[in-house]
């Protein structure tokens, strides 16, 4: 008679508790997103956040617009004067080049590395669209320019409250100078980008950012003095459409009552400046909408 020796009991399938739930938290949006980015972007054009040597051009270039603006106030409240040497809507206009080096500094590394190193399509793995993604870079490079042309502005206005100059005066040529930065800001913060995007190389993006705001600026004042030197004086404001910065001069010129830094002083008339000002609105509205066109092209 045989035996039979049992084998091994069959396993049995076993469900473990690892410990997985369902996430029961803060579900945020958009919103949320537009805003880390935008103050992600708006940090960096400063270095913040970044390594210690990101932060080195910003910063100097920060404090050389401000070191006239120091200047100016030390001399004023010396000599006791009634008045600024400088008007508030011509501070930014003196200080264009120091502009431009900044935004060619920062506008490719706001969004050229994204293009160059293809992060893009991350961002859009969140609940986020490409219209966020602009707004949020756009008025991030728009608020770090109007910082670092604003400050300077404040700096000049309580040099003046100190000197004890006519306070209603300075508020009211403070109050022109801040509207005359708000749209320098966001015109050439535009522009900049724009720029910045149509490359991913960050070279490119830098030469092409100072050849369209600085070297513009002084081809178009070259040619103005030409035409005032020889007495054409009726299309000296009419090369001023084709500079950001005359652009500028022009606008606040025409609205804002200031002193024309175009040869002469002959800077437009209300009705030409409506064109000015037009000209200012389509580029701003043309650069969100090539920096549209751009993203919709570098998705998924």
């Amino acid at each position: 008679m045989s035996t039979h020796t049992p084998g091994p009991a069959p396993e049995t399938t076993r469900i473990h508790n690892i410990g997985y739930r369902n996430y029961e938290g803060r579900r945020l949006g958009r919103a949320y997103v537009r805003r880390s980015l935008y103050s992600q972007s708006l940090r960096g054009a400063y270095g913040l956040g970044r390594s210690a040597k990101s932060k080195v051009l910003p910063m100097i270039l920060f404090a050389l617009m401000c070191v006239p603006a120091a200047i100016v106030v030390a001399v004023a409240v010396a000599t006791k004067a009634k008045g600024l040497p400088l008007e508030y809507t011509s501070y930014a206009i003196f200080t264009q080049p120091i502009i431009g080096l900044y935004l060619a500094s920062q506008a490719p590394q706001s969004v050229s590395r994204d293009l160059r190193f293809k992060t893009v399509p991350l961002y859009f793995s969140r609940p986020i669209e490409r219209s966020d993604y602009v707004l949020a870079k756009f008025a991030a490079m728009a608020s770090a320019l109007f910082i670092l042309t604003g400050i300077p502005l404040v700096i000049l206005f309580a040099g003046s409250l100190l000197a004890k100059m006519d306070f209603s005066d300075q508020a009211a040529g403070f109050g022109q100078g801040l509207v005359s930065v708000a749209l320098m800001s966001v015109l050439f913060g535009g522009i900049a980008l724009v720029l910045a995007a149509l490359t991913p190389r960050r070279g490119f993006g830098v030469a092409a950012i100072i050849a369209t705001l600085t070297i513009t600026s002084v081809a178009v004042t070259v040619i103005q003095e030409i035409a005032r030197a020889t007495d054409a004086l009726d299309v000296i404001e009419w090369f001023g459409l084709f500079s950001p910065t005359t652009l500028i001069d022009g606008v606040q010129t025409a609205f804002l009552g200031a002193v024309s830094g175009f040869p002469g002083g002959q800077g437009p008339g209300t009705g030409v400046g409506v064109i000015y000002l037009l000209t200012v609105l389509a580029l701003i509205a043309g650069s969100y909408a090539v920096l549209m066109r751009r993203y919709r092209k570098a998705g998924l």
